[in-house]
């Protein structure tokens, strides 16, 4: 990775380092970040011939050769300097809490207006809401394309940014048309690399963000950390890793509950991690234990479904999703948890 001294190369230099690493067969992907644009070398980048007639360029700073899987992602990476901003909330620096509806049933969107207005009183930062929906059975509800319109004037009614699950190439360009500032990825797709490369493609030049769930199926920390990389390696580096449980499942719970993988997430990329205890454990009485436990591990944020009325909702809702008042009364436990344990003071 190549860091210039100033914020960011200018055109001609950009296209002199550009003619050094491509008479070594590599090429430059900018990769924008909050405080400046750095320059990953993409190929073989070990040649050190390449290496040494960068380093002797007088605006280049440094080269950085990161000996790991993901290159961009690693914690040592420059990137880590930046921070994601959403909805008026930096990640990492205050709670932040995405809320709503698992599936908006575009019948009756009022029941979506609803929820979106009582999740904002409840004091979360972004709405969610699902418009196509992956469905283990072929006969059950897929979604709405109708329901982005819902989704949509919610935010305007709500002043809430918006996140909402993508399933396929068409339906990217849709939700940026609409405005979706965060898209999402959801289990099943999380190790889908065209659709990862195909988000990364349609977001490069964008300040939109992706929140990429954890596969049900996932193996290592690194490869789910690899998965980002798709992304990230199209130049926009705003993605959130999103554990959600996994296979094989546990008693009781829909899958394996994994908010404990956090720390170590932490300890090897810069990438803010927001937690979804909805999934994870399946069942609305058991999602203010799981949201906690998750703070308590480190997350940067929750991903919660709820509804107005969750026996009135479609999806998943009228098993997993809480009330308003019930999600109020996490997000202020969960800021008391997350104060206390970013202020607590060290042992000794």
């Amino acid at each position: 990775m190549i860091l210039p001294h100033a914020n960011k190369l200018t055109a001609e230099q950009l296209k002199e380092v550009t003619t050094i690493v491509t008479e070594f067969g590599c090429k430059i992907q900018p990769i924008i970040g909050a405080v400046r644009t750095i320059y990953a070398i993409v190929g073989d980048e070990r040649d050190e011939l390449m290496i040494t007639r960068l380093e002797g360029l007088p605006y280049v700073e440094r080269i950085d050769r990161i000996q790991s899987p993901f290159k961009l992602m690693d914690r040592r990476s420059d990137l880590a300097r930046g921070k994601l901003k959403l909805g008026g909330i930096t990640l990492g620096r205050e709670l932040f809490v995405i809320a709503g509806q698992c599936t908006i049933d575009p019948k009756n969107p009022n029941l979506f207006y609803e929820t979106a207005q009582a999740v904002k009183e409840a004091g979360a930062n972004m709405l969610r809401g699902g418009v196509w929906k992956p469905r283990t059975n072929p006969y059950t509800f897929q979604g709405d394309a109708k329901s982005l319109e819902i989704l949509m004037e919610a935010s305007r009614r709500t002043g809430l940014l918006v996140d909402t699950e993508v399933m396929e190439e068409a339906h990217i360009q849709l939700a940026l048309d609409a405005g979706v500032t965060l898209l999402q990825v959801g289990a099943r797709n999380a190790l889908n690399y065209s659709l990862l490369r195909a988000i990364g493609r349609a977001i490069a030049t964008r300040k939109t963000a992706v929140l990429l769930k954890r596969s049900i199926h996932m193996g290592t920390l690194n490869e789910f950390i690899s998965a980002a990389e798709y992304i990230a390696a199209f130049g926009n580096p705003n993605v959130i890793l999103c554990p959600r449980g996994t296979a094989p499942t546990l008693d009781g719970y829909r899958y394996h509950p994994d908010e404990s993988i956090t720390p170590l997430l932490k300890e090897k990329t810069w990438a803010s991690v927001v937690v979804d205890p909805s999934h994870s454990v399946g069942k609305a009485a058991y999602v203010p234990a799981c949201a906690l436990a998750a703070i308590a591990y480190g997350a940067d944020g929750l991903c919660i479904e709820t509804h107005i009325n969750p026996a009135q909702g479609i999806g998943d809702d009228p098993k997993q999703a809480v009330t308003p008042a019930v999600l109020a009364g996490i997000i202020t436990q969960a800021r008391q948890l997350w104060t206390t344990l970013r202020h607590a003071a060290p042992a000794g």
